[in-house]
C-alpha cells in the first residue's frame, strides 16, 4: 500500500478531480486546506526580505492550496496519479503543485 499526497494550487479543479476519482474507483481520501510557507512567511514584519518581497507580491501571494491525502493499494496508485495529471494538467510547470507517494508499511482503519 502507498500514501499518495497531492499538494494542489488551483483549487478551482477540485471538485471535478474529486469526481473523476471516484468514477475510476478511488472513493477514499481526504482533502485539507493548506497555506504555502511563503506565503506564511511573507506575513511577518520583522523578516525585511520578505517584507520587501510583500509589498512587490501583494496580490499573488495570498493564493492557498488543497492537500489531498490517499492510502491505496499499489495498483491504485498509476490510475490515481493518470487521472490527476488528465485533469490539473503539468504538475511540473512553476507554482502548480506536487503529487508524490510513500510506501505504507502498516494499515488499520480501511474498513475491508
Amino acid at each position: 500500500m502507498q500514501l499518495l499526497i497531492l499538494i494542489l494550487k488551483d483549487i478551482e479543479c477540485i471538485d471535478n478531480l474529486l469526481t473523476e476519482l471516484a468514477e475510476a474507483g478511488i472513493k477514499g481520501g481526504t482533502l485539507l486546506e493548506g497555506k504555502g510557507m511563503a506565503n506564511v512567511l511573507m506575513q511577518h514584519e520583522e523578516l525585511p526580505v520578505f517584507g520587501m518581497m510583500r509589498h512587490l507580491m501583494s496580490d499573488t501571494y495570498e493564493e492557498n492550496s488543497h492537500v489531498l491525502l490517499f492510502v491505496l493499494r499499489d495498483e491504485q496508485v498509476l490510475k490515481t496519479k493518470s487521472t490527476v495529471k488528465r485533469i490539473t494538467g503539468d504538475l511540473n510547470k512553476p507554482g502548480a503543485g506536487i503529487m508524490f507517494s510513500i510506501p505504507l508499511t502498516s494499515v488499520e482503519g480501511l474498513g475491508e
